[in-house]
């Protein structure tokens, strides 16, 4: 038999190991105190730097990263819209979209001047394949360059995909299922535009209050609106 612990030995161990379990929570917390601000202000210079690229910065006057409402899909998911300004008009806006990939959700930032063409698409962040799938970040290749421009009825409708698919839009060479996937994004963006657009133009709204879902989600906006 293993012998018993007197009463009063079993109760100084507790102490000592609920001591050690405190100390350990105080170090972590405080681990994550100290790294979540560094990582914070990383991701919003990046998310500026972002915003540049998609939307031109003599494109508006006002400080874009601030000038934010949430808008919500046809779903109820929610969406938050940068809006650039300038001399009071809405001349631009940006927000995120989740595209699908091979393997897992692409996060897009994308930029629309006010009649719905295409400023600019940049690769937020991606789980997709080294050599293959990861072409669609800029750095890597200029595919993501050629959605510049583009709008709606640029292509039509039925040519919004790759080629392969009859679309005019370039495929990879053993990724086709990444390019089809933000093509496919980029276009539920614009749909989305569409379907918001006068809300989103409208100069009087206001900014609401921020959301755990910042995306847009590349399912979420149909053909009607």
């Amino acid at each position: 038999m293993r012998p018993r612990l007197p009463a009063n030995e079993g109760a100084r161990m507790a102490v000592v190991l609920g001591g050690f379990a405190l100390i350990a929570a105080a170090v972590l917390g405080t681990a994550h105190e100290l790294t979540e601000g560094p990582i914070q202000r990383r991701e919003r210079a990046e998310l500026r730097r972002t915003l540049n690229r998609v939307v031109p910065p003599t494109a508006y006057d006002n400080t874009l990263v601030r000038a934010t409402r949430v808008v919500r899909t046809a779903r109820g998911d929610a969406v938050r819209v940068y809006r650039g300004t300038r001399d009071g008009a809405v001349t631009a806006v940006a927000f995120q979209v989740l595209a699908p990939g091979y393997n897992g959700p692409i996060r897009l930032l994308m930029g629309l001047e006010r009649h719905g063409r295409v400023l600019g698409v940049r690769v937020l962040d991606h789980q997709e394949t080294p050599g293959l799938g990861d072409r669609i970040e800029a750095r890597k290749s200029d595919w993501i360059l050629d959605f510049t421009g583009r709008s709606l009825g640029n292509p039509l409708r039925g040519q919004w995909t790759v080629e392969k698919d009859g679309g005019v839009f370039d495929q990879f060479t053993g990724a086709t299922i990444t390019p089809r996937g933000v093509v496919a994004g980029v276009r539920r963006g614009l749909l989305f535009f569409r379907r918001h657009r006068a809300a989103l133009l409208d100069p009087a709204a206001g900014g609401d209050a921020a959301t755990d879902a910042p995306a847009l989600d590349a399912t979420d906006e149909g053909e009607s609106g």
